[in-house]
């Protein structure tokens, strides 16, 4: 079994003391260190790999989505708070879970079980040099099933809070991911976000509008802050440059 190396933030040494039991009690978890304040981080983080980050939000110095909005490069995050008002706000700075204090062990552990079976899913792809030049297909977790997609059958993947949902010509799929893991499991090449909320398959687009993009079935709004982007990708491709 994989075991999954996580770092514990909080300055609250009940909640810590609580979290680390927890942790001790999962077998596929190994703590690797703790601190009290986000600041603290980089330093656990010099000499350990670490997997998955549990991470309360209410802290001195900097808060935890303070982190998140400083750092978009990091391993998963958990936030463990009192707080149940900062959940839209964490899942969109793409958090894996969101526990709220006091946290059974029951819903710790189904949101460690969320943790593996992420961290499975990137194993089990092939390197990211292989990989976005040679996947053909993947899995995704839906409900208490895993539904093989295949790559060439994606025509565009919106997110809907957090949420993920892949649509295909025939069929769709929701699972709970925040949108920017989606490109854990996607051929870079072959797929363009162009809204803060959706991915398209390049190859299923019809045409490009300044404000949409024309699917072969859907219409999906291109956002400003991607048209450069599409366009770009689109001079590439095209025949004729003018």
């Amino acid at each position: 079994m994989d075991v999954i190396n996580c770092i514990l933030i909080d300055d609250e040494p009940l909640a810590r003391e609580c979290l680390r039991d927890y942790i001790q009690k999962t077998d596929f978890l190994k703590l690797l260190g703790e601190g009290t304040n986000p600041t603290q981080i980089n330093t656990l983080m010099v000499d350990n790999s670490v997997d998955v980050i549990f991470l309360d939000i209410q802290m001195p110095i900097m808060t935890g989505l303070e982190y998140l909005k400083n750092n978009p490069q990091r391993p998963m995050v958990i936030l463990t708070t009192a707080y149940p008002s900062y959940a839209l706000e964490g899942f969109e700075l793409d958090v894996l879970d969101y526990l709220v204090k006091p946290i059974t062990f029951s819903r710790f552990h189904k949101s460690a079980v969320k943790a593996k079976d992420y961290f499975q899913l990137k194993q089990n792809n092939a390197p990211e040099s292989q990989k976005k030049e040679s996947a053909a297909y993947f899995f995704v977790k839906c409900d208490k099933v895993y539904e093989k997609i295949n790559v060439t059958d994606l025509e565009f993947i919106q997110a809907q809070q957090n949420y993920i949902v892949f649509h295909t010509s025939e069929d769709k799929y929701m699972t709970l991911m925040p949108l920017k893991r989606v490109w854990d499991i996607l051929p870079a090449t072959d797929f363009i976000q162009v809204h803060k909320s959706f991915i398209v398959a390049i190859n299923k687009i019809r045409t490009i509008e300044k404000t949409s993009l024309k699917l072969t079935q859907e219409t999906i709004p291109l956002s400003r802050n991607f048209r450069e982007s599409v366009y770009e990708t689109v001079t590439k491709k095209s025949l004729f440059k003018n």
